[in-house]
Formats: C-alpha cells, sequence, structure tokens
C-alpha cells in the first residue's frame, strides 16, 4: 500500500495510551519527526537521541529547571519500524495522575501537540503500516468483551480478512483487464476467455461475497451478545432466572403476577461468549395499557431471540402452559433455538411428569431443549449455561472462517455483491465487454474502500473519530 501522506500533517503528537485514572504505570506515547528530540529534552541519562530502535531506557523525567518530575523508562521506535511508521518514544512513568499531567505540560511546552482521537491509528494506515479493515480491527479489540469477540478482531487484525479481499481484487481486475484488452482488439473478433469461464469465475466471487455480506448477523451478536428473550406466563419465575443467571438482583421478583411491565436487559459474559438475556413481561390478557404494553414488548423480542428460554411453571395448570406455547410459538424464529425450562421443581415432585405430559400435548421444534428444575438452584442454572454455550459454540463461526462485525463492511460487501452480480447477468446476455468491465470496475470499486486503498478524507474522520484518544 502506498503512504497516504497527504492524510496526515508533520505535527509531533503525544497522548496518554494507557486508561486515564491512577495505576500503577502510565504511558505516554509521543510520535512525529520530532518524537525522540523532544523527548531527550525532558530526559536525564542515558542520550535517546543515539539509542537505536526498540531499545527501552531508564532515566529520569526533568522540567526546564532540572527539577526531577518522575524515573521513567524511555522505549524508542524508529520509524518506519514503529506502529506508526513514524519516529515514536512511549514513556512509562508512574501512574499519578499529577505526573501524567506534568510530563504531558512538558511535551506540549516543548511545541508538541495533543493527539486526536485515534490519530496513531490513523498515522499508521497513512504511511502503509495496516490497511483499513486492520486499523478498525484494533478498536474492536479494545472494545471486546469475550473471548469470541477478541478472536475475531484478532483475525482481521493479522490480515486474514484483507488477504481474502486481495485475493477478490486480483481475479477481479483479471477478469477486467481480459474484457478491456478484448476491446482493442474488437476487430480482429479475439476472445481472450470465454465467458462460460468468466461467468463461472463472477458466480464464484459472487457465492464468496455473498456469503461473507451473510456472515454480519452472525458477527453482530458475538460483537453485542447472543440475544436470549426468556418468555412465558406471569409469575413462571423469569425475574428469578435471570437474577441466577446475572448473578444479582436485576428484576423485582414478586408473586404478585404482572410485576414485570417492560423488557429489563443486560448482558454477562458464559464460556467464551457474550450473552444479552431480556426478561419480559408475563404474557397474559389483561386491561392494563401498561402492562399491555409490556406484552407486546415481549412478543417483539421473542421474534428478534437468537434464543428463547420458555419458563413454564410447573405447580401451574397444563392449560396455561399450553395458552402459553401457543402465544409464543408463532413468533419464534426458524433460525432461533428453544430451551424449555420447566420451572419450580423444588416445589413440585411430579415436574417431570409434567414436562412429558406437555412435550405430549404440544408440538416442540426437533432440537428444543427440555429442563426440568429451579430458577434458584445454582445446579440447575449451571446445565442451563451449558447448554447456552454449547448452542452458541455451534452457531458461531468455526476456526479460520472469516466473520464480518463491522456494518461499514456489511454494506460494501452487499454493494460488491450486487455489481458482480450485474456483471454476471451482463455476461450471460452478451452484453459488450467495455459495459461488464464497467461492473465489474464497479466491484472492486466496493472492495477497495473496505481496505482503504479507495477512500476519503472525511470517511477516515468517521472511523478514526470513534476510537479513543492515544490510539
Amino acid at each position: 500500500m502506498e503512504p497516504y501522506t497527504q492524510m496526515i500533517n508533520n505535527d509531533t503528537i503525544c497522548a496518554i495510551s494507557t486508561p486515564h485514572g491512577c495505576g500503577g504505570i502510565a504511558v505516554i506515547r509521543v510520535s512525529g519527526p520530532r518524537a525522540i528530540e523532544t523527548a531527550a529534552k525532558l530526559w536525564q541519562g542515558k542520550s535517546l537521541k543515539q539509542s537505536v530502535s526498540h531499545t527501552a531506557h531508564l532515566g529520569t523525567i526533568v522540567d526546564r529547571d532540572g527539577n526531577a518530575i518522575d524515573e521513567a523508562v524511555a522505549t524508542i521506535f524508529r520509524g518506519p519500524r514503529s506502529f506508526t511508521g513514524e519516529d515514536v518514544v512511549e514513556l512509562s512513568v508512574h501512574g499519578s495522575i499529577y505526573i501524567q499531567k506534568r510530563v504531558l505540560e512538558l511535551l506540549l511546552d516543548h511545541g508538541v501537540r495533543l493527539a486526536e482521537a485515534g490519530e496513531f491509528t490513523r498515522r499508521a494506515f497513512a504511511n502503509g503500516r495496516m490497511d483499513l479493515i486492520q486499523a478498525e480491527s484494533i478498536a474492536d479489540i479494545i472494545a471486546s468483551r469475550n473471548e469470541a469477540s477478541h478472536r475475531v478482531a484478532m483475525s482481521q487484525m493479522r490480515g486474514a480478512f484483507s488477504s481474502r479481499i486481495q485475493d477478490l481484487h486480483d481475479r477481479l481486475l483479471e477478469m477486467a483487464s481480459l474484457l478491456e484488452l478484448e476491446l482493442d482488439f474488437s476487430e480482429e473478433d479475439v476472445e481472450f476467455a470465454s465467458r462460460e469461464k468468466l461467468i463461472s469465475l463472477a458466480e464464484e466471487i459472487h457465492r464468496y461475497v455473498t456469503h461473507l455480506a451473510d456472515s454480519f448477523s452472525r458477527g453482530r451478536v458475538i460483537k453485542e451478545g447472543i440475544p436470549v428473550t426468556i418468555a412465558g406466563e406471569t409469575n413462571a419465575g423469569k425475574s428469578t432466572l435471570l437474577n441466577s443467571l446475572l448473578g444479582e438482583d436485576k428484576a423485582i421478583v414478586s408473586d404478585i403476577r404482572g410485576t414485570t411491565r417492560d423488557s429489563i436487559e443486560d448482558t454477562v459474559e458464559i464460556g467464551s461468549h457474550l450473552f444479552r438475556f431480556i426478561d419480559t413481561a408475563g404474557l397474559r390478557d389483561t386491561s392494563d395499557p401498561i402492562e399491555s404494553i409490556g406484552i407486546s414488548r415481549a412478543i417483539d423480542n421473542i421474534a428478534k431471540a437468537s434464543i428463547v428460554i420458555w419458563m413454564v411453571d410447573s405447580t401451574s395448570t397444563l392449560s396455561a402452559a399450553e395458552e402459553s406455547w401457543a402465544r409464543i410459538s408463532p413468533k419464534i424464529q426458524s433460525h432461533a433455538r428453544l430451551i424449555a425450562f420447566i420451572n419450580k421443581a423444588d416445589i413440585n415432585r411430579d415436574a417431570s411428569a409434567f414436562m412429558q405430559t406437555l412435550a405430549q400435548a404440544i408440538t416442540l421444534p426437533s432440537d428444543t431443549i427440555l429442563l426440568t428444575g429451579s430458577a434458584q438452584s445454582e445446579a440447575d442454572i449451571t446445565a442451563l449455561q451449558q447448554h447456552l454455550s454449547d448452542i452458541a459454540t455451534a452457531t458461531t463461526a468455526p476456526d479460520g472462517e472469516i466473520t464480518i462485525t463491522n456494518i461499514r463492511h456489511h454494506q460494501a460487501l452487499k454493494a460488491a455483491a450486487q455489481s458482480i452480480s450485474q456483471a454476471i447477468q451482463g455476461l450471460r446476455t452478451n452484453l459488450p465487454g467495455d459495459l461488464v468491465a464497467q461492473d465489474i470496475r464497479e466491484t472492486l470499486h466496493h472492495l477497495s474502500t473496505l481496505t482503504g486503498s479507495i477512500t476519503t478524507p472525511d470517511l477516515l474522520t468517521h472511523i478514526f473519530s470513534h476510537f479513543c484518544v492515544g490510539k
């Protein structure tokens, strides 16, 4: 990738790269043409100007009058072998808020300016140290909250997604070149590649681009949490289950029916996956307008869920459970998994028999998980968590498969799929080669916006403004 030097200036910038606040240490990063020179002005110890790249040195940070501010470690990275591609100094100081503030003041006093949000990563992209997909993955790594989302972000940062896009780019460029070359020899009626071969190649590209775009639905739940809706009749134990899964009293638990009138939502990590649990209002006929709104929202959340936990009160009647199922079942999507939790087995010895009778009375999906237990039992909650983890593992991408988690990437892939589809149609109908080549070039354009080989300052500003300062 050619350096995008027009996107940056020659300022030397600085920022605290560790989380704000008091801690054991804090890292202050300085990058730019005067990074080493400026850091040397604050330094007492081994000469930083004479130090080779990728070395760390113990010394003292001092003010203009020679007063010691802190004993610190300075790590030198000389461009282009640095994160930003420029000269970089990282000053590791004690985590005192006063020390951090004072060192920044000294740097600013020597002509360095504070970095904008995401400016270090933007410079890394501009200097060809990484492409745009890899740059965005850094923000995803920082924001990752569980093993699954971290694994996806790491794969993208290491270039797995970029490599696939580059492969598609090369194949499309070859197709466009062959079609355009035929135009130069149109009078000789020369065909450099058969239409059948081009159609086959274009269809293969279309299938893969569509496959990548479709992975966004899976990637979104990995990143934001797998949506799990807890639904059922009133007083079935839904709020108790939510509290047990979260390990805190998030929802009010009461014997009074209809206590939960709105959806209550929170996330928790189970195994390597993040789950987003939604406790809903009990399903029943009611004249209360507020409760009716809560029930309507419960129905909507069932339709949006990847997993539905149907709570059944084993101390209630079979007809009540059947009525509850009649309300829930039409709203469960075909891709969603169902867990039927027959609750209150601790106060109903016949809970297992109740479950068997219920399973015979209604038609459940073939992959339904049937559990009998108590929402207050640690052992039963552990068993439920294991089932949830197993479902998540089975429905997320296997190792090595690319998963899209970024809405910008999804939109670009959808646009690329549309334009290559138009190229396929043109090839099948013997459209002139220049028109087909135009659709292929449009596909190339959409894929190039992914890696940033085609981009705009406005797009970069939008992307990097969402980064934290210091990265």
